[in-house]
């Protein structure tokens, strides 16, 4: 049975794991949002804490102008020679993959080392004893995919030093990529994600001889699936491995949590799931899920002079845009096409913000978002409050409600009122409202699947957060409440 409760919820893709003495560290992917490849820590492979972001200052990070789900791919992160390793691949930088090192893991990371000569995502870095350092990639040629590709590389200059060979790839399934490669014992393996990130996404592996093979594939291939199946957690895919002190095994990887009726959908994005790793023969074997404890109700205030980790912004880093100021926080529209917007992830299925705002001089408030395309958000402008809902090239108010400059603004994600039975249930219901005497005056409500992976395409989850078209908001509070069991939400 494959796990119920991701490890890391929210939208933290593409897991890449390394264990240091006690600890482990784990990469996920952050496409268009900035500061990038968020970096977590933990002791038992249940609890984990952002400690940071490799990429957390612009002379590491470009992503202005990052189309939705650019920006940076599947990472690795390893560690050697007694240093923090992660390479990753910036869709919206020609210079293609890009390597840090660090001491800490919680940072500060280097300045990055590029590898132009390696077009393609998903890289991955090992050595042999000899020392020789081996980039393993999802390759690609004229625009085309090449499926896995490796080269020896000079990690220090970006330099590749031999001819790009093709390795395993897989078992047919589409799209082989995310390929690891590990010394276990006498043999080397490749672990790879195919079949796509959608519904048939699986995790197969292989070994042979050297880093380069040849592999021969596990006879009980895929080693980890819900394709096919009924499952509450679909797509599981692009794994990684790691290897406890007491010498047991454990992977890491993706999935999504679907709900609705047929053909259901999912909001948070692919977040990070793990499992227990038994060796058959050899080759690796899932068997029982890795969960945290269950948690009820959980409720963050921003506060403080410091934005937490966990906070991003779409094309550009949050300090450009959000700063102290007296009485809270001023987010400043700058020049750009689109409204800036700066927030932190949904993380529970059921899930809601509420935020003091003045507005006077501008335009700007609060919104859910999978990607500019795919928003509900409420607008207030110093002297109304509107709810607004964008769906692909469809703009819509739902409601509005007369207001002075200064307001309180809600969003929520509840569950479903649609018949469990029918086409009208999604995968939650989102409502947007001004809170007046401390009770919430809705002004509208949507469908949830309108802001869904499904409906939006892409490879993020919803973001939670303020937004300004003009002018300048003043940020005075911002609270988020989540919680998995609905009834959590309804007790507080």
């Amino acid at each position: 049975m494959t796990a119920q409760r991701p490890v890391v919820p929210g939208f933290f893709p593409d897991p890449s794991i390394c264990r240091v003495d006690d600890a482990y560290y784990l990469a996920c992917s952050s496409f268009e949002y900035a500061p990038g490849l968020p970096v977590f820590r933990s002791t038992d492979l249940r609890s984990w804490e952002q400690i940071g972001n490799a990429l957390d200052r612009p002379s590491q990070l470009s992503v202005a102008g990052a189309v939705s789900s650019g920006g940076i791919f599947a990472p690795t992160l390893r560690h050697h020679a007694g240093r923090f390793w992660l390479i990753t691949t910036n869709m919206s930088d020609p210079q293609g993959h890009l390597l840090v090192t660090a001491d800490d893991p919680a940072g500060p990371w280097s300045e990055p080392v590029f590898f132009p000569e390696a077009p393609g995502i998903d890289p991955d870095l090992s050595w042999d004893e000899d020392g020789s350092c081996y980039l393993t990639w999802a390759g690609f040629a004229d625009g085309q995919p090449l499926g896995v590709v490796q080269a020896v590389v000079d990690p220090t200059t970006g330099a590749v030093l031999s001819e790009p060979r093709q390795l395993w790839q897989g078992t047919g399934g589409k799209f082989p990529e995310g390929p690891h490669i590990y010394r276990i014992g006498d043999l080397w393996y490749q672990l790879i994600a195919e079949g796509g990130t959608e519904r048939g996404h699986a995790v197969t592996i292989a070994r042979g001889p050297s880093p380069s093979g040849p592999f021969e594939p596990c006879p009980w291939n895929p080693v980890l699936t819900t394709r096919g199946t009924d499952s509450p957690v679909q797509n599981a895919g692009h794994a990684d491995l790691v290897q406890r002190p007491d010498g047991s095994w454990a992977l890491v990887y993706h999935g999504v949590r679907v709900r609705g009726s047929s053909p259901q959908w999912h909001v948070l994005g692919r977040e990070t799931f793990a499992a227990d790793v038994t060796w058959e023969d050899g080759w690796p074997r899932v068997t029982e899920p890795i969960e945290p404890p269950p948690v009820g109700l959980v409720s963050e205030s921003l506060s403080g002079p410091e934005l937490p980790p966990s906070w991003v912004s779409p094309g550009r880093f949050p300090g450009e845009v959000l700063h102290p100021a007296e009485g809270g926080r001023r987010l400043t529209a700058d020049d750009a096409a689109e409204p800036v917007f700066v927030g932190r992830r949904q993380q529970h299925l059921h899930a809601g913000v509420r935020a003091d705002v003045r507005v006077e001089d501008g335009a700007g408030g609060l919104e859910l978002r999978i990607d500019p395309r795919h928003a509900l958000r409420l607008e207030a402008d110093g002297e109304r409050v509107r709810a607004v809902v964008r769906i692909g090239s469809i703009t819509s108010v739902l409601g509005e409600a007369a207001t002075g400059p200064d307001v309180t603004l809600e969003l929520r994600a509840e569950p479903s009122t649609g018949h469990v039975w029918s086409t009208e249930s999604g995968p939650d219901d989102l409502v947007a409202g001004v809170v007046t005497a401390g009770r919430l005056v809705e002004l509208g409500r949507l469908d949830g699947r309108y802001l869904s992976t499904e409906v939006a395409g892409g490879m993020t989850g919803r973001v939670l957060g303020v937004w300004c078209s003009a002018g300048e908001v003043l940020l005075r509070s911002f609270e988020y409440t989540g919680a998995d069991d609905p009834s959590e939400l309804r007790r507080s």
